[in-house]
């Protein structure tokens, strides 16, 4: 009797025994899934978070040279009319447009990074010389009748160039980060 009684202990401990083995085995597995599909999880959600940060700052690159492009277009068109196109009542649609581009450059500036705000900084900064400019020729009395390009051909060329270096300086600022330098 005592040998059945040592076998059935035994047998009842090793599978004991192999029940909690079994269970240490599930519970580790368990714990190294979850453990995965939380790193997995985060990794999702960080490229959710750069995802849409590329998308903010895309679309505040992008609406800061629309607004540039519009701006421009206004500097042209009083730099083709003649008398500089002088604004009436305390209205102007280059001051307006000027102040589009302040409102962009405010976007820019969030998004960064420093290297995008520093070369939006130049093209505002050259934009406003360039509007002061037609400004200050436009008021110039005598050939009111005669545009300012052709009154200030120089100065008309050197903003035409202004423009251009300071938009590509832009460019080139932003396309590393839109293609994940930054």
């Amino acid at each position: 009797m005592q040998d059945t009684v040592a076998v059935a202990l035994i047998t009842s401990l090793s599978t004991l025994a192999a029940a909690a083995l079994t269970g240490l085995v599930g519970a580790l597995s368990t714990r190294r899934q979850l453990a995965h599909q939380l790193t997995v999880a985060r990794q999702e959600s960080a490229d959710r978070r750069a995802t849409r940060r590329d998308e903010l700052r895309r679309d505040a690159y992008v609406g800061f040279l629309s607004a540039c492009d519009q701006a421009y277009r206004q500097l042209d068109r009083r730099w083709l009319e003649p008398g500089g196109s002088e604004p009436v009542s305390g209205f102007d649609e280059a001051y307006a447009a000027m102040r589009a581009v302040d409102e962009a450059y405010n976007l820019v500036l969030l998004e960064g990074p420093a290297e995008v705000d520093s070369a939006a900084r130049s093209v505002l900064t050259s934009l406003t010389t360039e509007y002061a400019d037609q400004r200050r020729l436009g008021d110039e009395p005598g050939q009111a009748t005669v545009p300012l390009r052709d009154r200030h051909r120089e100065r008309w060329l050197a903003a035409i160039e202004a423009r251009t270096k300071h938009r590509i300086s832009f460019v080139d600022a932003v396309r590393p980060v839109l293609n994940g330098g930054e």
